[in-house]
């Protein structure tokens, strides 16, 4: 699941309270940034090859990760949709199908302006 919230503080409580793992991003300009904070906040493998298939590879996947819900919590996301409106577009989709790809290890990531 993909989705706005206006309240990132709130939003990692209720995850945190139901038990989900958050991973927090902050604010990037490039895809490139976006692509290695992505990887970086969820610890991806050495083998990540840091582009859009490995992305959502990596997303999908999650073994590394322990079982349960996690949370990509994206803040300042807009910087990127300002700075490289088709890398931010890329971003999303990959980020977006990756979503509940993994039943074992179910990724959300919410969206947040600050």
């Amino acid at each position: 699941m993909l989705r706005y919230v206006p309240d990132a503080a709130r939003a990692l409580e209720q995850a945190r309270a139901r038990g989900a793992l958050a991973h927090l991003l902050g604010p990037v300009t490039t895809k490139a940034q976006a692509l290695d904070a992505i990887g970086t906040a969820l610890n991806f493998p050495a083998w990540y090859g840091r582009n859009l298939d490995a992305l959502h590879d990596c997303l999908a996947d999650l073994s590394w990760q322990p079982t349960g819900e996690h949370v990509l919590m994206w803040t300042g996301h807009r910087q990127l949709e300002t700075a490289d409106p088709d890398g931010y577009r890329a971003i999303l989709a990959a980020l977006d199908a990756a979503t509940d790809a993994n039943p074992h290890r179910p990724l959300s990531v919410l969206l947040a302006d600050a």
